[in-house]
C-alpha cells in the first residue's frame, strides 16, 4: 500500500498550477451519451475517478481518445464517441468504485429509452440517496425499478416528455442527471430548486456547445427546451476550485505565498472569504489568485451548505488549517452526517478537536507533531497531508489511493513549491 512520507516545518512559496475541476469532468464526460457525434473535452484532470469513469464509458460502446500534452503539466483531451452504444448496463464492478456514475443514468435513458445502473459507491462519508434523481426522471415519464441492487429505467413510448420538477432540497447530483436528460425530452422542463455549483454551469455551457436549449444557468430555476437531437462539440473543462482551495490553505498553514495560477476568484467566493476572514491575502492577479500570509491564522466560525455557501469539501482542509489557529473555531457540517472520520487522526498530530453531533470545536494549538495517520476518505487525505506540511517531524499519511481520486500530480506540486514530501510503495 502507497504511502506519502512529510518532513514538516517547510515556508511554501512560488506557483501551483490549478488542474481541470473533478467534480466538472466527472459531468461532463457522461454527456458524450447524449449524441452519435464526437465530444472533445480538454483540460481534464489525469485521476482515477476521471480514468474509471473512461472504462465505464468504454463498456457502454463509447471510444475514448486521449491525448496528453508534451510538457505534462497541462490537462489531458479526452475526444468519447457514442455513435454505437452496446449496452445500456453499468454494472456494479464500475459504479461501486465512485458515486459520479450514476450521472449515465439520465443520458442513457433520454437517448436510448433505457438504462440499467447498479447503485452508487464512493467515498463513506454518510448516506446520500438517490430519490431525487429517481422522481425527477419519473417527472420526465420514466418508469423506475429497484431490483438487486440496480436502478431499471424506461423511457415511455415516443421518449421522454417535459415535465416541472421541485427539488424539496439541494441536490448537485440529481440536478445534473435530470438536467442531461431534459436535453433530449419532448417539450420544456423546469427544474426548481436547482443547485447552483460552478460545475453545473459548466456543464450547462457543455450541453449548450452541444446544441441544447437552457435559460437560468447558474440560478436555482433552469428552463430546458427539449431537442430532438444534439451535437457534437468542443469543451474546456473549467479549474477545479477545490484544489485550488486546498492549496490555499496549505499556504496559511506553512506561512507561506503561493500563486494557484489559473484559479478563478468568481467560482471561490465563501472560499476566499472565509480565508480571508482568516487573515490570510488573496490578490486576483493576470494568471490566478496569490495568496499569502500575514500573522497568525484567525479563529472561524463555519458551516457548510449548498453554493454560494461554503462547500462541504472543503471543511476538512479548512479544519486542518484551523487547528493552528490563535483561538477556537466552530464547523458546522450540514451536508453528510459522517465526514468528521479525520478528526481522530489529527487528534493523533495533536489537533485538539471535540465534536459535538455536527459541529466539531477546534481548538488551536501552538503546533502539531508528525505521526502515522491513515486516510479515511478524498477530502480527509488532504487535511492529513496539510498537517504533515506545518507538523514537526515525520508524517505518514496511508491509503493514499483516495488522494489520487481527486488530486493530479499532488506530491510533484508540493514538492515543486518547497514540501519535502516523497511516495512510495512500502506502508
Amino acid at each position: 500500500m502507497d504511502r506519502i512520507i512529510i518532513q514538516g516545518g517547510r515556508r511554501l512559496q512560488g506557483r501551483v498550477p490549478v488542474s481541470g475541476a473533478k467534480n466538472a469532468a466527472l459531468t461532463l464526460l457522461p454527456c458524450a451519451l447524449l449524441t452519435d457525434r464526437p465530444l472533445t473535452l480538454s483540460n481534464l484532470p489525469r485521476l482515477a475517478d476521471v480514468h474509471s469513469f473512461g472504462h465505464l464509458l468504454d463498456g457502454l460502446g463509447v471510444t475514448c481518445t486521449v491525448t496528453d500534452p508534451d510538457d505534462g503539466a497541462a490537462g489531458r483531451t479526452m475526444t468519447l464517441d457514442a455513435a454505437r452504444l452496446s449496452s445500456t448496463v453499468a454494472p456494479y464492478d464500475f459504479v461501486s468504485k465512485m458515486r459520479a456514475s450514476i450521472l449515465v443514468l439520465g443520458p442513457l435513458l433520454a437517448r436510448a429509452g433505457e438504462a440499467t445502473v447498479s447503485l452508487p459507491g464512493g467515498c463513506a462519508i454518510g448516506n446520500r440517496p438517490i430519490d431525487l434523481h429517481l422522481k425527477a426522471l419519473e417527472a420526465l415519464g420514466a418508469e423506475i425499478e429497484l431490483t438487486a441492487g440496480y436502478v431499471k429505467a424506461t423511457a415511455p413510448r415516443g421518449g421522454l416528455h417535459g415535465g416541472h420538477i421541485t427539488f424539496p432540497v439541494v441536490s448537485v447530483g440529481a440536478t445534473e442527471n435530470v438536467l442531461m436528460a431534459a436535453t433530449l425530452a419532448r417539450g420544456d422542463t423546469v427544474i426548481d430548486n436547482a443547485a447552483r455549483e460552478p460545475e453545473i454551469a459548466d456543464l450547462c455551457r457543455c450541453l449548450v456547445a452541444m446544441g441544447a436549449e437552457i435559460d437560468g444557468i447558474g440560478t436555482e430555476r433552469l428552463l430546458v427546451r427539449g431537442r430532438t437531437s444534439l451535437h457534437g462539440a468542443e469543451h474546456r473543462v473549467m479549474p477545479d476550485r477545490i484544489e485550488a482551495g486546498s492549496y490555499a490553505c496549505a499556504a496559511a498553514i506553512t506561512g507561506g505565498d503561493l500563486l494557484l495560477a489559473g484559479a478563478r476568484a468568481d467560482d471561490m467566493g465563501s472560499i476566499l472569504g472565509a480565508l480571508t476572514e482568516a487573515g490570510l491575502e488573496i490578490a486576483d492577479e493576470a494568471d490566478g489568485l496569490r495568496v499569502r500570509t500575514h500573522g497568525p491564522i484567525r479563529p472561524l466560525t463555519l458551516s457548510t451548505a449548498p453554493f454560494p455557501a461554503f462547500p462541504t469539501d472543503m471543511q476538512a482542509q479548512m479544519m486542518a488549517m484551523l487547528t493552528l489557529a490563535a483561538g477556537t473555531s466552530l464547523l458546522t457540517e450540514t451536508i453528510f452526517e459522517n465526514r468528521y472520520m479525520h478528526v481522530p487522526e489529527l487528534a493523533r498530530m495533536g489537533a485538539d478537536i471535540q465534536v459535538r453531533g455536527r459541529t466539531a470545536v477546534v481548538r488551536g494549538v501552538d503546533r502539531l507533531a508528525g505521526a502515522p495517520v491513515m486516510a479515511t476518505d478524498l477530502r480527509a487525505s488532504m487535511s492529513l497531508v496539510l498537517a504533515g506540511l506545518a507538523a514537526k517531524g515525520e508524517t505518514q499519511v496511508l491509503r493514499v489511493y483516495h488522494l489520487d481520486r481527486g488530486y493530479e500530480r499532488l506530491v510533484e506540486k508540493l514538492s515543486a513549491v518547497g514540501a519535502a514530501i516523497g511516495r512510495d510503495g512500502q506502508g
